[in-house]
């Protein structure tokens, strides 16, 4: 059996504005439950990559241990990878970073990987703001070792074996808010109109960005009662408001009802679009956000879209104030640039 996908594609394919078409993104076959969530989270990357028409290798992909982790084999295939260790992503993504700032670095992360043993590292990425997009498979469980509970299961939850959960589940979404990310979303895996559109904002984003998605696991954990099962959020979905994406490009114009619709301007000039249906819903008040998740938690409610952003936010190189340039291609006379500079230097620190 292989897992490599054919490589013949209809020649009428429509491409996108750099002449790739949607099959050019995509990767091996997954080897995934049938049924997965995350199978569905790959499709929406590769979408979302192909309409924002990113040279393939001009990504960069990261991901720790787990079956989210396993995910970057199925998408973007002409991408760079790194597979690092389990919960140890965001410190290879940080380094990376710093290395080469011109590539666009894709986590991708689960439950396990990010809520247990790579906490720590989560949280610091998110401090740092570092300029990347924190996927999170979010099945709560671990999935890749037979469904134990992991640090997203809902109290009281009963696993597969039978095991019942004694403690309450960490929420991902609230913690980035208290650590003051600049970008937290919250999606659904089988929700593609809203998924897409929330996944080219982020990529558009400059600094973390968090998109928490949840991710049923249908081998161990689509039981009706758990909240990261597909029967409880299709009855339970809460959208803060419904979200296009709409980059800046000559001719395209826009045109809204007053009072229907809320416009948050990226850095680049792009442009997400929501369309209000929460009340006084404002993605730009972390308060706000704040309030409605633990509204929506009292209620029983799965809160997805964009819950916050910070329009003025300051990645970890505008923060550290480094060269424009990526390390590997600074010149022997620039990082050496001679003995009256370092005596410059020298002297700003007397």
């Amino acid at each position: 059996m292989t897992y490599i996908k054919p490589k013949f594609r209809h020649p009428e394919l429509p491409k996108n504005d750099i002449g790739y078409v949607k099959s050019d993104y995509e990767g091996a076959i997954s080897t995934l439950c049938a049924g997965c969530g995350h199978d569905s989270i790959s499709a929406a990357i590769v979408q979302a990559c192909f309409e924002l028409s990113i040279e393939p290798h001009r990504l960069a992909k990261l991901s720790g241990i787990g079956c989210s982790s396993k995910t970057p084999t199925y998408f973007l295939s002409n991408s760079h990878g790194f597979n690092s260790v389990h919960g140890r992503m965001p410190s290879i993504a940080t380094g990376a970073n710093m290395a080469n700032r011109d590539l666009i670095y894709l986590g991708v992360s689960g439950d396990g990987d990010s809520a247990s043993i790579g906490m720590g590292q989560f949280v610091h990425a998110i401090r740092r703001n570092v300029n990347m997009v924190y996927i999170v498979m979010n099945n709560g469980c671990y999935g890749l070792t037979k469904g134990q509970n992991s640090a997203t299961t809902d109290a009281g939850a009963t696993s597969k074996a039978g095991g019942i959960n004694n403690y309450p589940a960490i929420d991902l979404v609230g913690l980035a808010l208290e650590l003051e990310a600049t970008f937290v979303g919250r999606s659904f895996s089988g929700d593609k109109n809203q998924l897409v559109p929330l996944i080219k904002a982020a990529i558009s984003h400059p600094g973390f960005a968090l998109l928490d998605v949840v991710s049923p696991c249908v081998t161990f954990n689509n039981k009706p009662e758990s909240t990261k099962s597909y029967d409880y959020v299709r009855a339970h979905l809460e959208a803060t408001a419904t979200i296009d994406y709409v980059p800046e490009k000559e001719e395209i114009t826009v045109s809204y009802e007053p009072g229907m619709s809320a416009m948050v301007e990226m850095h680049d000039g792009s442009v997400i679009q929501l369309h209000k249906l929460a009340p006084n819903w404002d993605p730009c008040d972390r308060f706000s956000a704040v309030r409605r998740l633990q509204t929506a938690k009292a209620k029983g409610e799965v809160l997805t879209g964009l819950l916050y952003i910070d329009q003025n936010s300051r990645d970890m190189h505008n923060l550290e104030q480094t060269v424009d340039k990526p390390l590997n291609s600074l010149r022997e006379e620039e990082l050496c640039p001679g003995s009256g500079v370092l005596a410059r230097v020298n002297a700003d620190f007397r």
